[in-house]
């Protein structure tokens, strides 16, 4: 019998291109930048179907040649962004000096940047990212010299996106990555082209494919009551009554990073390898908080909550507010602030 030819594998592009979302890459760096952005784009293959926008510390009184010099470096096309750029796959966009950028459904929105205090591009643009894009997010610090980019980047794995960051041993300026790598919120610490190589990998995965994710994440009862048992064994923590949809992307995103797509490959990994055991604890009680987080609840708190509590209070007693989870204190001083 004559073989079958083996059909080619599809392309990313093909793969994710098929009326989904696909994902973003927010790429930011300083001091350094330039050069690992070139090593990164030139390992990165042209059709990945994934999206880079490039956020780099730009001098706001020089114009840039930043994109027409990263063209060179890639086959893909190489835009600075203007107001209102919608983001296309296999393209990569760079911030203009001068600018805050932001995204918004898929589109790219530029303001002035502020005039005063210290401003921290990439962040305001991995928060941006993250609200936007939710587990379709991807956070990479590159080269820098100061601490830009380390809280968006728990942004985006807050929102189930995945984290880089550069290495020290390749960077120019190693502060940034360094202080990403810090808060021990990045999923990887690699080169440039290490991180191209992990990006092509992992954007194969269901979990960044949301059309055949559900598909493919058929969460079983048994699976997921083996997973709670094998983190309370290990924390002590019971997960048994955790909210199902957040604990179910918990799963897949640590699955993702592995390349596994069976639950039941997961809990036989688990048992083998307990520092996953911790990670997915990690990631299941991340924080996800911000000043002033859901407005509504803080305007009626405002409004009615203390006017009435402070109605009839005396001078010499006291208010006590109790918050059962402060994260990293951004709810209790937003509390403070309204009292």
């Amino acid at each position: 019998m004559a073989n079958t030819p083996e059909q080619p594998k599809p392309s990313n592009t093909e793969l994710l291109m098929d009326g989904s979302t696909f994902p973003v890459v927010g790429i930011g760096a300083s001091a350094g930048g330039l050069e690992a952005f070139t090593k990164l784009l030139r390992a990165l293959a042209v059709d990945t179907g994934m999206a880079f926008v490039l956020i780099q510390h730009l001098n706001p009184e020089q114009p840039s040649l930043l994109s027409e010099i990263l063209s060179r470096a890639t086959s893909m096309s190489v835009i600075e962004v203007e107001n209102g750029t919608a983001v296309e796959p296999n393209c990569v966009y760079v911030i203009p000096p001068n600018q805050k950028m932001l995204i918004q459904n898929g589109v790219l929105t530029l303001s002035t940047r502020p005039k005063s205090g210290h401003f921290l591009p990439i962040n305001a643009f991995f928060y941006a990212l993250a609200e936007d894009l939710g587990s379709m997010a991807i956070g990479v610090v590159l080269s820098g010299t100061d601490g830009d980019g380390a809280l968006g980047l728990k942004a985006i794995k807050a929102a189930g996106g995945l984290a880089f960051a550069q290495d020290e041993e390749s960077s120019q300026f190693p502060g940034m990555p360094r202080t990403a790598a810090a808060t021990g919120m990045v999923d990887f610490i690699l080169a440039p082209e290490e991180i191209a190589a992990e990006l092509a990998r992992v954007v194969r995965h269901p979990y960044l494919r949301p059309t055949i994710a559900q598909e493919v994440f058929t969460e079983t009862e048994e699976g997921r009551l083996a997973v709670v048992s094998i983190l309370y064994s290990a924390t002590g923590v019971d997960f048994s009554q955790y909210k199902r949809p957040s604990f179910k992307r918990r799963l897949q995103r640590r699955m993702a990073l592995l390349q596994l797509e069976s639950i039941q490959d997961y809990v036989s990994y688990l048992g083998v390898h307990p520092e996953e055991v911790q990670a997915l604890y990690q990631d299941v009680l991340i924080s996800v908080t911000a000043f002033f987080r859901d407005p509504e609840v803080f305007e009626i708190f405002k409004s009615l909550v203390l006017p009435a509590i402070t109605a009839e209070k005396t001078l010499t007693l006291p208010i006590r507010i109790w918050v059962p989870g402060c994260a990293t204190g951004e709810e209790v001083y937003s509390l403070a602030i309204c009292l």
